[in-house]
């Protein structure tokens, strides 16, 4: 038994385990900020634009069965705006990465002592004499 709860604390303890255990709680925290986006700044705006002050009420009856399409565009919304941010960040994570990337590949020149570049003006004013 003493192993079996070694082996889950090396497995709980991993890298990846707990990088997703932050995706999830992250992922929970962002649900909440879209929610309320959508809730209190979008479907008011859209509700002013549209005249319907409130999207789950939105339905239609069809024989015995009622069609509840206002939460289906609630949903909607959600999504885009989720999509949509979630585009925005990786968007602005691969530009991160790019720049990291770039600067690690970089090769890191040590800057030219005073007799190198003496050197330098000397070699510049000699081929301009020459021409």
């Amino acid at each position: 038994m003493k192993k079996f709860f070694t082996e889950f604390k090396k497995f709980a303890m991993r890298g990846n385990v707990l990088d997703m255990a932050i995706g999830v709680v992250m992922g929970s925290a962002f649900t909440a900020i879209v929610n309320s986006l959508v809730k209190d700044i979008f479907t008011p705006v859209i509700s002013a634009i549209t005249g319907v002050a409130n999207f789950e009420n939105l339905n239609f009856k069809l024989g015995e069965a009622l069609i509840n399409y206002g939460n289906f565009l609630n949903a909607i919304i959600s999504f885009i705006i989720v999509a949509f941010s979630i585009f925005c960040m990786m968007k602005v994570i691969g530009r991160l990465m790019k720049e990291k990337q770039i600067q690690e590949e970089t090769p890191k020149v040590p800057g030219a002592t005073k007799e190198e570049l003496l050197l330098t003006e000397i070699r510049d004013l000699l081929k301009e004499t020459k021409n």
